[in-house]
């Protein structure tokens, strides 16, 4: 009899524990959302309840930016430079793993390391390259300098030890080359890694500010990252506007998230195996 009490308390105080740090990180997202709703006034009083101002502050959004136009470079962005990043990612990881050399695991090492190189130590560097390849205000310089990612690399070589070396090597007696046993056999068995993959790099990619703010300078070439820091620092910043246009820009990465979901948890599982 003291033992299931003793288990009750336990559950009782678990649950409460995982309720109280749902809520807390609930809370932002939704006070966002009623916000939206809110006229400035109201955001900046604190207010806690729905109110009628969301037209509103979707018009006043619209009058201001060309939303359309925000989102398309928002979302060629994301699309392409996930895209690039997952091929160019894929095959790096596939090869580390497959082709075996003496300074594979060298290369490899020295690929890692270069994680531990902050951001800010490369800007200028990059914004030469960039300015001498007459990319700066382009999409196509906001997203080459990020397509090589050395985490995703990681991921996709750990990922590519749970591949059957028996499907290869029926490939390969089967006459296939290379390139088309990691298109034809690799890509559709490891498709829960590419969806994992593709949430971590669609995410990155539609909420990075820093490279961006760096190389796009015309307004008709910014991402909503660059709208709503300038909305932000303006004068007299309209806090519900702000709100609207934030509950916009984290709609995309919500659907692709929620559109892959058991995908996403099947592939990172399958990374740590």
């Amino acid at each position: 009899m003291m033992i299931n009490w003793v288990e009750k308390i336990r559950n009782a105080l678990t649950y409460t524990f995982l309720g109280v740090m749902a809520f807390l990180s609930l809370f932002p997202f939704g006070w966002m959302v009623i916000s939206a709703t809110n006229t400035s006034t109201d955001v900046t009083k604190g207010k806690l309840s729905f109110g009628s101002a969301l037209f509103s502050n979707i018009g006043k959004f619209a009058e201001q930016f060309n939303i359309g136009l925000i989102f398309w470079n928002s979302a060629k962005v994301a699309i392409l430079g996930t895209l690039f990043t997952l091929l160019v990612s894929s095959l790096a990881g596939y090869g580390f793993e497959v082709f075996r050399s003496r300074a594979r695991e060298r290369l490899y090492q020295g690929l890692l390391l270069t994680m531990m190189i902050p951001f800010a130590a490369l800007m200028i560097p990059l914004f030469i390259l960039m300015a001498s390849a007459d990319m700066l205000d382009t999409h196509a310089g906001v997203i080459l300098p990020l397509i090589s990612s050395a985490y995703i690399i990681f991921y996709f070589r750990q990922s590519t030890k749970a591949f059957p070396g028996e499907l290869r090597d029926a490939a390969r007696v089967d006459g296939l080359k290379e390139w088309q046993i990691f298109l034809f056999v690799y890509v559709p068995v490891m498709r829960s890694t590419y969806a994992a993959a593709f949430i971590i790099v669609f995410m990155m990619f539609w909420n990075s500010f820093l490279w961006p703010l760096i190389v796009l300078q015309s307004p008709e070439m910014k991402t909503i990252t660059l709208v709503l820091s300038s909305m932000g620092s303006a004068y007299f910043p309209d806090f519900g506007v702000i709100m609207v246009a934030t509950v916009m820009a984290t709609l995309p990465t919500l659907v692709v998230f929620f559109a892959m979901q058991r995908q996403f948890v099947q592939g990172m599982l399958g990374s740590i195996k």
